[in-house]
């Protein structure tokens, strides 16, 4: 395993100043049994690798980010505050421009995702990690 860590460009880009007032959601525990494996399942999915680093002994951190978020997600081991039971994370919400698109390419990349549902002309479809931990794409319409 190779530590990855951001380059201050990087950091530039992606992280918007926090102005006084802000209450910026960053960064989202997602809790895995094995790392590895989801790290593999989160590759597939383009979702891209900003850290994997072993602090300490029995620790490890591994951050990733979904194309054009703000907010990442985090897979760690040995932090006591972030444990959780594997698979009991429900509904991260990935917001998209095309959820046909946005589905077809999850499932060319290896997830199994639902059909579209339309609920009320907000659209949706539902996937799950190898954990369990689940997923919703969700399009509105108004915010294309």
């Amino acid at each position: 395993m190779t530590d990855t860590q951001p380059t201050e460009t990087d950091e530039a880009v992606v992280n918007p100043p926090v102005l006084p007032g802000m209450f910026l959601l960053e960064l989202i525990p997602v809790p895995v049994a094995d790392i590895d494996r989801a790290k593999a399942f989160y590759s597939a999915l383009g979702f891209r690798l900003d850290v994997d680093v072993t602090p300490a002994d029995g620790v490890r951190v591994v951050q990733f980010t979904p194309p054009g978020s703000a907010c990442s997600i985090c897979l760690t081991q040995g932090i006591p505050f972030a444990e959780m039971p594997p698979g009991t994370l429900r509904g991260l919400h990935l917001v998209v421009a095309d959820i046909e698109e946005a589905r077809a390419t999850l499932i060319a990349r290896g997830a199994e995702v639902d059909p579209v549902q339309d609920l009320g002309g907000v659209y949706y479809a539902y996937f799950a990690d190898p954990d369990g931990n689940t997923w919703t794409l969700q399009h509105m319409p108004w915010r294309v």
